[in-house]
């Protein structure tokens, strides 16, 4: 979707205004309507609109300006020097980009000699603490970079920051000594507050920062001690060092903390070995951090560098990709599935978010498209952590023009035009024709998918030549396919073909649950139908009686099953009661396909326990770790809750992490959890 010059005139004044709000209620008000993540996703979009078109240029725009006014109901303080913004960096790329500007400037001689000072980058409040002969005279939020506010009797009330200086510090000197800093509140801190909050009825603080920077405003200090805040140094302002690690030093040694895990790099190959470290580890440390701070660690050449609008040159915030970005829905299309199902999609303006680019996310259905008030061409915030699918969260109203058009969904099958129907009950509308190309298609690509029968070399562009060519007409005839039936077709040669028809036989074995699971029967996904063998308690490994023993369990059995909801049972049920369904499982069977009965667990070891696995492994796959629990007796569940015993959070760990935190349930590492089931 092109927009034309006043088309992006009506954005950029939108993103202003819009932006402009949300500063208000983030800085001076405490109660952000957005995330930081999505606030900094507009704000990149507005600034990269006003330099492509700088006739638009406006000197107030938020892009201009580094924090928000202060409040008014706090004495208003001046500082003495600016407390600056960082530009921000997502990717290596980003970072090499930033150290070739530099190079330009100093040369690289330079900053090899100098290196660089990283420091993990806490997610607080910045504040400024000024002590004069050694004693805290005042204290104050950043606020717009130059004036602040006097928070100094709330300050007081944090018990990392000490009311005189270390008189005994090399460092230590009559005069002025300004400690800059951030006030955070450590996890643990978050959580019982929250609690506390719950039981009284409150509302909720959305994160540790909104929580820390809500209560450094509160007018009761005896309130700001109940907090719990912390406070970790990152500048000593009127101390006599050469270096920014010298400056930490500094801050240490006159009685304030800094970060041990703060480290000298000498190059970008160990700043980018380091920043892959601390994103596997960030989980696991008791407080919040999204990105690291990379300094020039030379002071003067630091000052050399000088700023670059509201930012030091020599200095940038390494952040990890944000899990929530905002872009524009530019269309919205209908998939169809594997049942027949109608899916919404978003076609989305590509954006970067946890790592990737997302250009689709699916809607789900018409009723969640109602619930958010989504409409084609709405500015929208989209979510994605880790290898979760992407989500449009919601739309931002306040951006929309007039322009954006409602979704309709359609009466008819877009790939056959069979009826869309909904039946009574249902959200979903589903296409009835039983022959439709593009549900088949679907039930096929499931079929030979990693967790069903696992077929290398059977992609989508494959199983739509062999359906065009009529060589197939369901799943069961890939396994009466020759190598002759494949060779001969246009762009497919002898090896491709003896490669393809030798995958096909080489998996014809499968498992029990692989089985059931390659069906594709509606609303069953992997720990269903591992609830469905276990429940089955298995005499037999005759595939037809097993078949058999499915078929004959009632309606209401399968409702007794644990974890098999009404929907679900229903499904199972419907499925293994169709007649066509019955004839394509002994097709299979004929065709060669083996049902291997899996193994009972091996020990008792993790007996009572369920284990959530979030975020990505690095020493086994999530498969072969949930095998692994099982054979030890373990549970595995895909949703965390106050019954669940461990959380296993791996790298891109996302909100099975954060609810884990919330309800107080036992996150472990990788490391941790091998040494669980060794």
């Amino acid at each position: 979707m092109v927009m034309n010059k006043d088309e992006i005139k009506v954005r950029i004044e939108k993103l202003r205004g819009y932006i402009d709000d949300l500063r208000y209620r983030y800085h001076v008000l405490d109660d952000p309507t957005i995330t930081d993540m999505d606030y900094d996703s507009l704000t990149r979009e507005l600034v990269e609109l006003e330099r492509q078109y700088p006739e638009f240029y406006d000197k107030n725009s938020p892009s201009q300006k580094v924090g928000g006014a202060p409040l008014d109901k706090f004495v208003k303080v001046t500082h003495a020097s600016p407390m600056l913004s960082l530009g921000d960096a997502f990717d290596e790329k980003e970072m090499k980009d930033w150290f070739e500007r530099m190079v330009k400037l100093v040369g690289a001689e330079a900053l090899e000699k100098s290196g660089f000072y990283c420091e993990l980058k806490m997610d607080g409040l910045a504040s400024s603490l000024v002590y004069e002969n050694g004693e805290f005279v005042y204290g104050a939020t950043r606020g717009d970079g130059k004036i602040g506010e006097n928070i100094t009797e709330n300050l007081k009330t944090v018990e990392s920051i000490p009311l005189r200086l270390r008189k005994n510090s090399k460092f230590f000197h009559e005069g002025r000594i300004e400690i800059r800093g951030e006030v955070y509140m450590p996890k643990k801190s978050f959580e019982d507050l929250n609690k506390l909050r719950e039981q009284n009825g409150e509302e909720l603080f959305a994160n540790p920062r909104n929580a820390a920077a809500g209560s450094l405003r509160q007018l009761d200090p005896k309130i700001v001690a109940l907090r719990n805040l912390d406070f970790r140094a990152y500048a000593a302002i009127g101390v006599a060092v050469s270096t920014h690690e010298q400056e930490h030093a500094a801050a240490k040694d006159l009685g304030f903390i800094s970060n041990s895990e703060n480290t000298f790099c000498r190059n970008l190959d160990e700043i980018f070995e380091l920043w892959y470290k601390w994103e596997k580890l960030r989980p696991s440390l008791p407080y919040q951090i999204d990105g690291m701070v990379v300094n020039v660690n030379d002071k003067e050449l630091f000052a050399q560098l000088g700023v670059v609008g509201k930012a030091p040159r020599g200095a940038m915030a390494f952040k990890w990709p944000a899990e929530e970005a905002t872009t524009i829905i530019e269309d919205i299309q209908v998939n169809v599935g594997r049942t027949g199902t109608l899916t919404p999609v978003a076609f989305l303006r590509p954006v970067l978010v946890a790592g990737s680019t997302v250009s689709r996310a699916t809607l789900h259905n018409m009723d969640e498209i109602v619930r958010k008030d989504l409409k084609i061409g709405d500015t929208v915030i989209v979510r994605k952590a880790g290898d979760v699918i992407p989500e449009v969260v919601r739309p931002i109203v306040e951006l929309r023009t007039g322009k954006e058009k409602d979704f309709v969904m359609p009466e008819v099958c877009p790939m056959c035009g069979g009826a869309a129907v909904q039946k009574p009950g249902e959200v979903a509308f589903r296409c009835v024709n039983k022959n439709c190309f593009a549900s088949l298609r679907r039930r096929l690509e499931h079929f030979v998918s990693k967790a069903a029968f696992n077929i290398d070399g059977l992609g989508p562009q494959i199983i739509d030549r062999l359906l065009d060519e009529g060589l197939i007409e369901d799943a069961s005839d890939l396994f009466l396919l020759k190598e002759s039936d494949v060779s001969g077709l246009d762009r497919f040669g002898a090896k491709s073909a003896t490669n393809l028809i030798n995958s096909i036989q080489e998996h014809k074995k499968i498992g029990l649950a692989r089985f059931i699971y390659a069906l594709g029967v509606a609303n069953v996904g992997e720990e269903t139908v591992r609830d469905i063998v276990a429940n089955l308690q298995l005499t037999t490994n005759n595939p037809q009686q097993i078949i058999l023993m499915i078929k004959e369990k009632s309606l209401e059995q399968w409702q007794e099953v644990p974890d098999i909801g009404p929907v679900v049972a229903g499904s199972i049920f419907d499925y293994f009661h169709d007649e066509h369904n019955l004839e394509f499982i002994e097709r299979l069977l004929n065709n060669g396909v083996e049902i291997l009965v899996e193994a009972t667990k091996k020990s008792d070891k993790l007996v009572g326990l369920t284990f959530v696995l979030t975020g990505g492994m690095e020493k086994m796959t999530r498969d072969e770790a949930k095998s692994r629990i099982r054979e030890l007796g373990g549970d595995v569940s895909e949703s965390v809750s106050k019954k669940t015993s461990f959380v296993v959070a791996g790298s891109d760990a996302g909100s099975k992490l954060e609810k884990a935190q919330k309800l107080g349930v036992k996150v472990i590492g990788e490391d941790e959890f091998l040494e669980q089931i060794s």
